[in-house]
């Protein structure tokens, strides 16, 4: 830059007719050659998207799993829309300062601010609700509370298991639930959820329930979003049996019929049966502190063990049911039962290289101070967890 307007001096200092005013017009040529810079990089602009750490929330029967909503949401946006979402939200600055970075009028960038929302709004996977609706997450701690969790040297018992598989409510008339995910080691809540039995539905002939688990608000985030899933628990099994998508403008269910776009991600069992809610120790999993041996299998769920855990205050006698996945999904938890079948802690570790392309490392790196826990060989790494308003 610097070389550019000493070039550009020396060859119009012929033209520079009152030489006491040098000092202004260098000045004044130093700020056009600014101008021409940024005017230039404006159209080139190279946003560092995949170092973005917005993060939005995959569902399925495991859970919640982190994707990088935000960063894919603008791959999909134009090179001009993704330039001014960058500078306002990520690199903070006003529209005055976009408006003298890109040489436009503080009006276009309003204008352009303006659209680009628009669009991300339109692409963006979630549905914000349109309503903010009551929130009852302020029972949740914004810190998980210190707990303690001890081998029990009593014989585990067998235990009626009714909650949704990755989302503790019971699919059942008049149920409600408040709980919350927590990063560790920090122990900080990141989402929570209220949860709600909003009906009876039918999913292709077959009766369930409908629910609906509205995120609530959290840190600077000012709406919250609506899922909406279809359940159905018998006197022996408890399964999904729809989930709703909103793909732009159109509300898109999927349902057990559809193959490869529900089965991986809320399907169980064969025919999608799903799991069994008897839960009785079948010798699937054998444990021993954090040393595992499991069966051979893609899906194990089993008893393994009884547990004192001591958690807000409170004593709970609890038996540890363990899932260990690994077909395609590589994630294991740790669901802690009371004799009520209800879950008082839960737990989730991945495989040490458990989608390291996205990530870039593995968790052992990314969390060394985390528990971890090895099964037949292969290291498991703690990530979050969670807890629900019924141990509030």
């Amino acid at each position: 830059m610097l070389q550019e307007v000493f070039l550009t001096a020396y060859l119009k200092f012929p033209q520079l007719k009152n030489r006491t005013s040098f000092k202004a017009w260098l000045i004044s040529i130093a700020r056009n050659k600014c101008s021409d810079y940024f005017r230039r990089k404006a159209g080139q602009t190279e946003l560092p998207i995949e170092e973005l750490t917005e993060k939005e929330w995959l569902d399925g029967r495991h859970g919640v799993s982190e994707v990088y909503a935000v960063r894919d949401t603008l791959s999909l946006l134009k090179d001009r829309d993704k330039q001014i979402l960058y500078l306002f939200f990520w690199k903070e600055l006003s529209q005055a300062e976009i408006a003298k970075q890109l040489c436009i009028p503080v009006g276009t960038v309003k204008s352009r601010l303006h659209t680009a929302k628009h669009n991300f709004k339109h692409k963006y996977p979630y549905r914000a609700a349109s309503s903010k609706g009551e929130n009852n997450m302020k029972r949740l701690p914004d810190i998980i509370p210190e707990y303690k969790i001890e081998t029990s040297p009593e014989a585990p018992f067998a235990v009626k298991w009714e909650e949704l598989m990755g989302w503790f409510l019971i699919p059942r008339l008049g149920e409600t639930l408040s709980w919350g995910i927590y990063d560790m080691p920090s122990g900080t809540r990141s989402h929570a959820y209220d949860m709600k039995v909003t009906g009876r539905a039918s999913v292709h002939g077959i009766e369930g329930v409908e629910l609906t688990a509205r995120e609530a608000p959290y840190s600077d985030k000012k709406e919250t979003v609506d899922r909406t899933f279809v359940a159905q628990l018998t006197d022996t099994h408890c399964r999904y049996l729809a989930a709703l998508r909103n793909d732009g403008d159109i509300r898109n269910y999927i349902t057990f019929l559809d193959g490869d776009a529900f089965t991986p991600v809320w399907g169980f069992g064969d025919d999608n049966i799903g799991n069994e809610i008897h839960l009785a120790p079948k010798g699937d999993i054998q444990r021993t502190g954090s040393q595992i041996t499991s069966a051979d299998k893609d899906f194990v769920l089993d008893i393994a063990g009884r547990y004192d855990i001591t958690i807000n205050g409170k004593h709970y006698d609890t038996v540890c049911v363990m899932i260990i996945e690994s077909r395609g999904c590589n994630v294991i938890s740790e669901q802690f039962l009371d004799q009520n079948g209800r879950t008082i802690l839960w737990r989730r570790f991945n495989r040490d290289d458990w989608a390291v392309d996205r990530y870039g490392k593995r968790w052992s790196e990314q969390l060394p101070d985390n528990d971890r826990l090895t099964v037949n060989g292969t290291v498991y790494v703690h990530w979050y967890d969670c807890i629900t308003d019924y141990i509030i």
